[in-house]
């Protein structure tokens, strides 16, 4: 079982910067691909970034690529979501899941841990 807290949402303006925190609490972290995925009102939820275990595991949306950064820190049993050059279409609800699945799906499916989601609005 493994429970996941994001943390780090808010209003920020066209073109500034968040970090999401998604900590994670359970055992094995290690053993999960870490993702992000986002929800905006009247739309389905959307892939936004993926890591597995080891740095070079990673996967991104492009329409997020360049612009937003996954990490994770195994020892803090922590994974980010550094997101720069925001823009209005990438308000919505965050999500933190964990799954053990190959860390290039770009697919809700296999991940069977949420977080409760941290709202992010880009606005003027």
């Amino acid at each position: 079982q493994v429970q996941l807290v994001e943390s780090g949402g808010g209003l920020v303006q066209p073109g500034g910067s968040l970090r999401l925190s998604c900590a994670a609490s359970g055992r094995s972290f290690n053993s999960y691909t870490m993702g992000w995925f986002r929800q905006a009102p009247g739309k389905e939820r959307e892939f936004v970034a993926a890591r597995g275990w080891s740095a070079g595991t990673i996967i991104y949306a492009d329409s997020v690529k360049g612009r937003f950064t996954i990490s994770r820190d195994n020892a803090k049993n922590t994974v980010y979501l550094q997101m720069n050059s925001l823009k209005p279409e990438d308000t919505a609800v965050y999500y933190c899941a964990a799954g053990k699945v190959p860390w290039y799906r770009s697919s809700a499916n296999g991940y069977d841990y949420w977080g409760q989601g941290t709202q992010v609005t880009v606005s003027s």
